[in-house]
């Protein structure tokens, strides 16, 4: 079941920003208009290493772009949607075996299916907004 984590401690917030994280962002956009795009960029303003995964995509910013899970290399913190559950649900093994600690729901990305797997493999199912979570402290 699919859960709203409860916010960590303020000593919890300094010690999380202050350690920089690599972060998947599934379904990755160039578009500065959308949502993956702003996510990407305010990943790296807060000094997080992004991650980005899309088929189509060689590059964004600078930073290339991964085809697909599977051809993620090295540790992974977090993996965030940006695609609908059509999409996502046939992914679960390469993110489950990604082993990142949490993968976060963005709006319109949930799936109880897909959480109850990432669960039940001990990785955190979080239905948040990552931007939110960002510029808030609590990422």
């Amino acid at each position: 079941m699919m859960r709203l984590d409860k916010s960590p401690s303020a000593a919890h917030h300094l010690e999380m920003n202050e350690r920089s994280e690599r972060v998947v962002i599934l379904g990755a956009s160039n578009r500065p208009d959308r949502y993956a795009y702003k996510a990407f960029a305010t990943l790296r303003k807060y000094g997080h290493e992004p991650v980005p995964v899309h088929p189509a995509l060689s590059e964004i910013a600078g930073v290339p772009v991964v085809p697909d899970l599977p051809s993620v290399k090295g540790e992974i913190d977090t993996v965030t949607l940006y695609v609908n559950p059509k999409i996502s649900e046939p992914l679960v093994d390469a993110m489950i075996a990604l082993n990142p600690r949490r993968v976060i729901f963005n709006p319109g990305t949930e799936s109880a299916l897909l959480a109850e797997r990432l669960e039940a493999a001990g990785i955190i199912a979080q239905v948040a907004c990552t931007l939110v979570l960002l510029e808030t402290g609590q990422f």
